[in-house]
């Protein structure tokens, strides 16, 4: 007899056991999965690679500062060879008479920049600018795809801003380092041109907002 009784006790104490097991079970249930880690795509991982720089690249602020003389020096140059073209295919008058203006600053600005150049000791010398072709290549798809009239003026007049925003960030940043590096010529003569950029886009502006935009409808 006293077998048969251990033998139970053994018995209900086995039976006792799955019910911690299951207890743990619902504490694993419990607990928050944990959210696997973004990870970085290889595409992009592999296009943020750093580049190398050229042979020739600028180390200081004053060769940096003569390279991008060297950049709106062509740009300017190139300005002169397009905007003839944007005025004989534009129509308003007024818009018409504001590009012959222009025209005239622009040469210029290129007769300040080489001042420039001669104030910094340096032979006046072109670098083709990519920002400013672009900007002329779109300038002239613009003409092409559009019929003369209020909608071309309109497209004219909207590349024609893009390159003034894009003269005036590049004159300011050119101002700021002439005033860093103490040449107060260049910083007087790039303010100059500054200035006018900022009036002919302003201008093109008012143009624009007296029915042009309103007659390319």
């Amino acid at each position: 007899m006293a077998t048969k009784a251990t033998t139970t006790k053994k018995s209900t104490a086995a039976k006792s056991t799955p019910a911690k097991s299951t207890s743990k079970s619902a504490a694993s249930k419990s607990t928050p999965a944990k959210s696997a880690a973004p990870k970085s795509s290889p595409a992009k991982a592999a296009d943020a690679k750093k580049i190398p720089a050229k042979k020739d690249a600028a180390k200081e602020l004053k060769d940096l500062f003569e390279d991008s003389l060297k950049d709106i020096y062509w740009a300017e140059k190139a300005l002169t060879k397009a905007l003839p073209k944007m005025h004989k295919n534009a129509t308003d008058v007024k818009l018409k008479q504001a590009i012959s203006d222009h025209l005239a600053q622009t040469k210029n600005q290129v007769k300040r920049l080489e001042d420039c150049f001669a104030a910094l000791g340096k032979k006046a010398e072109a670098k083709k600018c990519d920002a400013m072709q672009g900007l002329l290549d779109e300038g002239e798809s613009i003409i092409e795809e559009t019929k003369p009239g209020a909608v071309r003026d309109a497209g004219i007049i909207a590349a024609s801003q893009k390159v003034e925003h894009y003269e005036i960030a590049t004159y300011g940043t050119l101002a700021a380092f002439a005033k860093v590096l103490k040449e107060k010529k260049c910083l007087k003569y790039l303010l100059e041109t500054l200035e006018e950029e900022k009036q002919c886009d302003e201008l093109l502006s008012s143009i624009a907002d007296t029915n042009l935009n309103s007659k390319a409808l």
